[in-house]
């Protein structure tokens, strides 16, 4: 028979319709181990609503995640909270990676190392020499000498000098930047995977726990059929 609404939380003691209920005595065993440890006097025979039930299972997973290190890091800490929470976790990483400000200097420097790294950059910049070793060697030849910067082109060696000063670091700062992204999202990845080791790990002990319980009905009904056919069997003596 099916229990009439409402419920009273073995926890809390407060009322709540069946649908936000869920029976003690059907619980995985490591919940009730640790709702027992939890709340040693509530009734093991009763029900707990599903907040209360949502904060034994993150108290389960905490348990589970400091049995190996001995307390939780901050990524750990993370997990837990969405699944205390019940969000989905790709989700909250894909908004907050689409929300990362971004300032004008980490844009710029983004546009500078993709071009600087770019065939482009170096067809326009072996075109920039040629054309200024052409123009001053027209000019040493046609003038005697008078070229702006005539050989071994110092000036030239001065703005080549002066351009691979600015863009080293730039390059570099473009870098730094998307190894901090790479680094975040090998962190969410590993959130993600964590979080769906606990939960694989959470239904398979459900599983096994059902299909124990269902057995163990299997057993009954088949003992009661036995002991029926000998009852008939008996009569017919």
């Amino acid at each position: 028979m099916q229990p009439k609404d409402p419920l009273t939380c073995a926890v809390c003691n407060r009322l709540f319709p069946r649908r936000a209920c869920a029976s003690i005595p059907a619980l995985r065993p490591s919940l009730k181990a640790r709702l027992a440890k939890a709340h040693p006097g509530c009734d093991a025979e009763g029900w707990i609503c599903m907040e209360d039930l949502n904060k034994v299972r993150t108290g389960v997973v905490e348990a589970l995640l400091a049995s190996g290190t001995g307390e939780m890091t901050r990524v750990e800490a993370e997990v837990v909270e969405s699944i205390r929470r019940e969000e989905l976790l790709t989700r909250k990483l894909m908004d907050e990676e689409e929300d990362a400000p971004i300032t004008f200097g980490q844009h710029m420097a983004d546009k500078v190392a993709s071009f600087g790294g770019s065939w482009s950059f170096l067809m326009a910049f072996a075109g920039f020499l040629s054309v200024w070793i052409l123009l001053n060697a027209a000019l040493a030849l046609f003038f005697r000498g008078r070229a702006f910067d005539p050989y071994p082109f110092i000036l030239l060696n001065l703005i080549l000098s002066c351009l691979a000063s600015v863009q080293a670091p730039i390059i570099m700062m473009s870098q730094n930047r998307k190894e901090a992204r790479d680094r975040k999202r090998a962190e969410n990845d590993y959130k993600v995977n964590l979080k769906a080791e606990l939960e694989i790990r959470g239904l398979k002990e459900k599983m096994d726990h059902l299909l124990d319980h269902q057995w163990q009905y299997l057993m009954e009904i088949q003992q009661i059929q036995v002991d029926l056919m000998e009852e008939i069997a008996r009569r017919k003596h």
